[in-house]
């Protein structure tokens, strides 16, 4: 029979299975406790973690609309690009990368290695380079660097319609001119001034990929394509385009000025067949730009007109039976008085008095002769036969002080002063000053009266166009202004100047035009008028039945040929001549 010791082994034996056995039910139960918290516990938080390291998540832009000119050449359009980017987490050297990319790329490396030593899934380390540049990084296999395919923006007119199109930055943010006002940026919110068509709206793409960052063929991928913005048509004529560009730095360069602004309207539609300024900009490098050339002056700039502002104040007192074109203005001298002793004082509105161009004896003018030789005397007294009220009533109906509603952001209203207690101030308006109009307010005026006496809306985008070929057409607002009987007169008058008047330099082979010569001293920032001046010209044709109004504004000409006559109407002959023929307008017989 056993003895004890026996006993003892058997009960030793049993401790130790039961031993075994306890640790190995505590290894399963962690086992399982882990497995319960990988599982259960943690199973969304571990998933995340998964899906952040395989799941991919990419916004796509959407392809921004095209932009035409009225026959169909292109103003802006997108083209394919390559874009360099890295996934930090998967840079094995980022400082020899950096070194490597910033080499083939031209770019300093150290802002590379910045990028690179961020964190995160995905850095740009070039944006928008030549093709043959992103094969050369690729070609180097460094790790966790990639290429991909990212829309650019070009403007195959160059700097001749920059002001008009605008352009888009790096990020596809408009910037100016059309550019902006139909493609409403990201950061925009709700801009009152925003009409969303070119942009389009992003899509999105979340794939799943493997270490090495490319896609999986099969795995997870969920898209949501991206919708396409519209395509724009507008009125610009690209070839009267470049003509009127062209005849704006020679302008500029002639007379010495600061700048030069041409805007060539439809008479009867508002349509903008031209919007040029000098200087200007490459849209697509908007490098070395002179001065400021991204604000456009024809609808931002505002200026005192000067004799170009006559036409309105005449076109009131006829359509208001004050005065005919064969009225008799008595007594027009070389200067007058407003205030008395005013000339004593000064020689400037702000004292009161007002003097014509040239000394000349006191004599009786015409209406019509009040216009072909731009007397200040003679046009202040023809306006003081207007009550007050009156002559405010014609500024607001021809545009001034409002905003014309044309499809360019920023526009001006312009300004002037109604209080019809100041005599100095409604002797000044009659003659163009104390009056802030812009360029595009004036050439509208103009187009009134060449339309029989019907303003319209001038407009640049005349189609919208999906991308089913819907075409979205803009309709303009219309007015009337004066009568047709008065636009008929108003339009004889101005063909006087051309004439026989101030004009003479304004005139175009074939054609009978009509149109008022400007000079207008600037004001500095004290208020004072200065000796440098804005010349303008605004005229239209042909005067029997006008097509075209074209406005000159060379702003601070500095050689003798700095006024409205000799700066401004040889760029409008120029101009106008070159539309007339884009129009197929027939010479006069």
């Amino acid at each position: 029979m056993p003895g004890r010791g026996a006993g003892r082994r058997l009960n030793t034996t049993t401790i130790r299975m039961v031993s075994v056995i306890v640790i190995f039910v505590l290894a399963w139960v962690g086992l399982g406790y882990r497995l319960f918290q990988v599982q259960v516990v943690k199973a969304d938080e571990l998933r995340e973690l998964g899906d952040r390291q395989r799941m991919v998540e990419r916004t796509l832009p959407p392809q921004r609309g095209t932009i035409f000119d009225r026959n169909g050449d292109l103003l802006a359009t997108t083209v394919d690009a390559q874009s360099i980017y890295a996934v930090p987490n998967e840079v094995k050297d980022p400082v020899l990368t950096a070194q490597q990319v910033g080499i083939i790329t031209a770019q300093p490396w150290e802002p590379i290695l910045e990028r690179l030593q961020s964190g995160g899934n995905f850095v740009y380390l070039a944006r928008q380079v030549e093709p043959e540049i992103a094969t050369q990084v690729m070609d180097i296999g460094l790790a966790g660097v990639f290429t991909e395919t990212e829309a650019s923006r070009e403007y195959p007119a160059g700097d001749s319609a920059a002001q008009v199109v605008g352009y888009v930055d790096i990020d596809g943010n408009g910037n100016e001119g059309l550019e902006y006002q139909y493609g409403c940026n990201q950061d925009d919110g709700e801009r009152d001034d925003c009409d969303d068509v070119l942009r389009g709206t992003p899509g999105s793409i979340l794939y799943e990929r493997d270490r090495l960052g490319n896609p999986i063929p099969q795995g997870r991928r969920e898209e949501v394509p991206p919708v396409p913005g519209l395509d724009l048509v507008t009125s610009i004529d690209l070839p009267l385009q470049y003509s009127a560009q062209e005849s704006c730095r020679a302008a500029r360069e002639r007379t010495e000025a600061t700048a030069c602004w041409i805007v060539v309207l439809d008479v009867e539609s508002g349509e903008v067949l031209a919007l040029a300024g000098a200087p200007a900009f490459n849209p697509e490098t908007r490098l070395d730009a002179e001065g400021n050339p991204f604000s456009n002056f024809v609808v931002r700039g505002q200026y005192e007109p000067g004799s170009i502002q006559k036409m309105v104040t005449v076109s009131a007192a006829l359509d208001s039976d004050v005065v005919e074109a064969n009225t008799v203005i008595p007594s027009v001298a070389s200067r007058i008085e407003i205030n008395p002793g005013a000339c004593a004082s000064g020689t400037d509105d702000i004292y009161g008095c007002y003097s014509d161009a040239a000394p000349h004896p006191t004599e009786s003018m015409r209406v019509s002769e009040v216009i072909a030789r731009s007397s200040n005397v003679g046009t202040i007294k023809i306006g003081q036969r207007l009550e007050p009220e009156t002559l405010y009533e014609y500024l607001e109906r021809f545009g001034f002080g409002t905003t014309t509603g044309i499809d360019l952001s920023g526009e001006a209203a312009g300004a002037y002063n109604d209080d019809a207690s100041c005599e100095v101030c409604i002797a000044s308006m009659s003659i163009g000053y104390t009056v802030a109009a812009t360029p595009l307010q004036m050439a509208t005026a103009y187009a009134a009266i060449g339309n029989d006496g019907v303003w319209t809306q001038p407009h640049i985008v005349t189609d919208k166009v999906d991308a089913d070929g819907s075409i979205v057409e803009v309709q303009p607002e219309t007015r009337r202004v004066v009568s047709e009987e008065t636009a008929a007169t108003v339009r004889e008058l101005l063909a006087g100047v051309v004439e026989s008047g101030t004009a003479s330099n304004a005139k175009v082979s074939g054609y009978r035009v009509g149109g008022k010569t400007g000079t207008a001293n600037k004001i500095d920032e004290n208020g004072n008028y200065t000796n440098e001046t804005t010349a303008s010209f605004v005229g239209l044709a042909p005067i029997d039945d006008p097509k075209v109004v074209v406005g000159v504004v060379v702003d601070e000409p500095k050689t003798k040929a700095r006024f409205g006559a000799t700066a401004a109407a040889p760029v409008f002959s120029e101009v106008m001549e070159q539309a007339l023929h884009r129009m197929g307008v027939t010479p006069d017989g």
